[in-house]
């Protein structure tokens, strides 16, 4: 009787069966290629998570055919990824056996032509297919519009969406040469072009934008009804315009635990987190009866060592790379008596002040602005290492000294204070200002008690993402004087910090939010 079971069920066709293809997606790994501690978990912060040889063990455990994708911004933010310039992103990446990359904004950082030099020796494909030379009006030639995935007899396009932000997310002398089209507009055009040319069993598309409104950390939104305007910008649009069956977005650093179904457009959205501690993981179920795509699902994995385990091919990897960087990134060059960390209500922080003091000493300026979004990493409590100071700041910015009047630097903060949040650190002057729906109010400067004139004129460091035309920075540019000293400004804070060890947190309160 077994036997005539057996028969017949190896005699059933192929589509009498359900498939499910899994597909993860990772984004914004920034560099994070191994496992550690989870510190800013509470119940687990000892314990280890995320990192490349997580991953490969999770998946390689997965009974199911997958495919691994990720929606850019690859390796700039630890040593290895800055040291190496993206290229131990790229053979961990092939090693795992990646199928697709879309273009992040920060793998712009080392120019367009070291891109092309990661591109150049990937085993997949990178995507960008919004990405034109203004010039000519032609798509670069180093990036794929899409790309055509075989599993399991199904054929999955995968479309690649790059952040129009990208012209001013990074050094903006590295993208000026190029465009980066409307995000939904071209998604919707190259899913039409997909759909017609390839005949795909579904489409996925990896963009370098999230979900629209303030989404942080990690949350379960499956449930949520989104308010008016929430659906102008992000992946809601592209969902809509594309009428993709999955869109991973990116770049907010934002893990949407279940996913979100969008009923309008019957999309499934999903992000992934950041710095590789977390993967999605969607469902792609077919038809068993027609073998058509019939939806999916998806889960945000955190990458618990104990319960992944790791790949030991991919930890004898991870040792070549530490033994390389681990020799000068572990050197002691200070100490720190306080944990120097975020900002627990969106104005200036610990690392904020610390690292916008270090500038203005370093520079001999009245004042200093960093870009909060520019600061990657705190300082912990003990030896400071030439790592720590690698990872606060993974960007090649320069030190650029200006000089500008009370009323440019007003005008300056109130284009930083967003949302009752400041995307500026500051030094040197005190900010205080009432939040309105309309935007800040009753901004008020002031420099040691004293009050800033509207005419009085101060000298300024900031950094040249900033002056070039990074976001937040526009106003910069009307500076009487302006002078890029090409100094590294990671090579500043280190000099400072060998120079000055931290004995106590620099003093707070410099932004204020009044009521």
């Amino acid at each position: 009787m077994k036997k005539i079971i057996a028969a017949l069920i190896f005699s059933l066709p192929a589509s009498a069966w359900s498939l499910t293809i899994s597909v993860y997606h990772t984004s914004d790994v920034h560099g994070w290629y191994y496992a550690r501690p989870a510190k800013w978990d509470k119940e687990n912060s000892t314990r280890a998570i995320g990192g490349f040889a997580a991953l490969s063990s999770l998946v390689k455990a997965d009974k199911n055919p997958y495919i691994l994708l990720d929606s850019g911004d690859t390796f700039q933010g630890t040593p290895e990824g800055t040291l190496t310039k993206g290229m131990a992103t790229v053979k961990l990446m092939n090693q795992l056996g990646y199928s697709a990359c879309d273009v992040g904004n920060h793998d712009y950082d080392y120019s367009e032509p070291n891109l092309k030099a990661l591109v150049a020796v990937s085993s997949f494909p990178w995507l960008g297919a919004n990405v034109y030379i203004k010039k000519t009006g032609k798509p670069v030639d180093y990036l794929k519009p899409y790309t055509i995935i075989e599993r399991a007899g199904k054929r999955i396009a995968v479309i690649g969406i790059a952040g129009r932000h990208t012209a001013t997310s990074t050094l903006p002398s590295h993208v000026k040469h190029l465009k980066f089209g409307d995000e939904a507009l071209e998604a919707a055009r190259w899913a039409r072009k997909v759909r017609a040319a390839e005949k795909p069993d579904a489409v996925i598309i990896l963009a370098h934008v999230g979900l629209g409104g303030d989404v942080y950390g990690k949350a379960d939104i499956s449930t949520w009804t989104f308010a008016a305007g929430q659906d102008a910008y992000g992946t809601l649009p592209i969902a809509r315009a594309s009428k993709a069956d999955v869109v991973f977005g990116g770049h907010n650093h934002f893990g949407m635990e279940k996913g979100y179904h969008d009923p309008e457009s019957g999309a499934l959205l999903a992000e992934s987190l950041f710095g590789l501690t977390d993967v999605s993981k969607v469902s792609l179920n077919f038809d068993d009866a027609t073998g058509k795509f019939r939806g999916a699902t998806a889960v945000l994995v955190p990458l618990w060592v104990d319960q992944t385990g790791e790949d030991d091919a991919v930890t004898e990897t991870l040792k070549v790379f530490s033994a390389a960087v681990d020799k000068e990134m572990g050197k002691v060059i200070s100490g720190s008596a306080v944990d120097l960390g975020t900002s627990a209500d969106g104005l200036d922080s610990g690392i904020g002040n610390w690292f916008t003091d270090a500038m203005r000493r370093q520079a001999g300026t009245d004042a200093a602005f960093q870009n909060t979004a520019g600061i990657r990493s705190d300082i912990k409590k003990g030896d400071v290492r030439i790592r720590d100071i690698f990872q606060v700041m993974p960007f090649e910015n320069t030190l650029v000294k200006l000089t500008m009047t009370g009323a440019q630097i007003k005008k300056l903060m109130a284009d930083n204070l967003r949302g009752g949040f400041s995307k500026l650190q500051i030094s040197g002057l005190e900010v205080s200002f009432r939040q309105t729906p309309d935007g800040p109010r009753d901004i008020n400067l002031t420099r040691n008690g004293a009050g800033i004139g509207p005419d009085e004129k101060l000298t300024i460091a900031t950094n040249n993402y900033l002056t070039t035309g990074g976001t937040g920075g526009k106003t910069f540019s009307e500076a009487e004087k302006s002078e890029d000293t090409m100094l590294p400004i990671r090579d500043l804070l280190l000099k400072d910090m060998k120079e000055r060890p931290v004995t106590a947190a620099p003093a707070g309160g410099r932004i204020k939010r009044l009521e």
